[in-house]
């Protein structure tokens, strides 16, 4: 796979991983009213969700290089995609000062990632029978 379609695709797990994020950030948004940040939370849910999908997407390209979805298992991409959520809340951390205070994201966000991930390879799977179902019934009409 060429760079050009691996960042093609990075960017479409981020943008996936970002609607999603964004999703929880709209609910924590309704919970806590309008004015309780700075950042509205989904713009800010969203932009870590794009990330942390990036993140993960790296890792997929790195450590599930030339094997097949079916080969791969839930708990795989759930620890890939914990391993990405809680970097981005590190450099989360890093980049808020030194205090430390918001370490506590780290979990949180490993947690939401490993969702993430296992559904992304629930989503991957759905797809690639989709594309062989497909394929079969093209082979059928011919």
């Amino acid at each position: 796979m060429g760079w050009g379609r691996r960042i093609r695709a990075a960017i479409g797990v981020g943008v996936t991983w970002g609607a999603a994020w964004l999703g929880v950030g709209l609910i924590l948004l309704a919970i806590v009213g309008p004015h309780a940040a700075d950042v509205p939370f989904p713009l800010f849910f969203g932009l870590l969700g794009f990330l942390a999908g990036a993140a993960f997407s790296g890792l997929l390209g790195i450590l599930g290089r030339r094997r097949k979805f079916e080969d791969l298992s839930f708990a795989q991409f759930a620890g890939w995609g914990a391993v990405g959520g809680a970097v981005v809340a590190l450099l989360v951390n890093w980049a808020a000062g030194p205090s430390g205070s918001l370490l506590m994201l780290v979990p949180l966000f490993a947690a939401a990632s490993a969702t993430c991930g296992a559904g992304t390879l629930a989503l991957a799977r759905r797809a690639e029978r989709a594309a062989i179902g497909s394929a079969e019934r093209t082979k059928e009409i011919r």
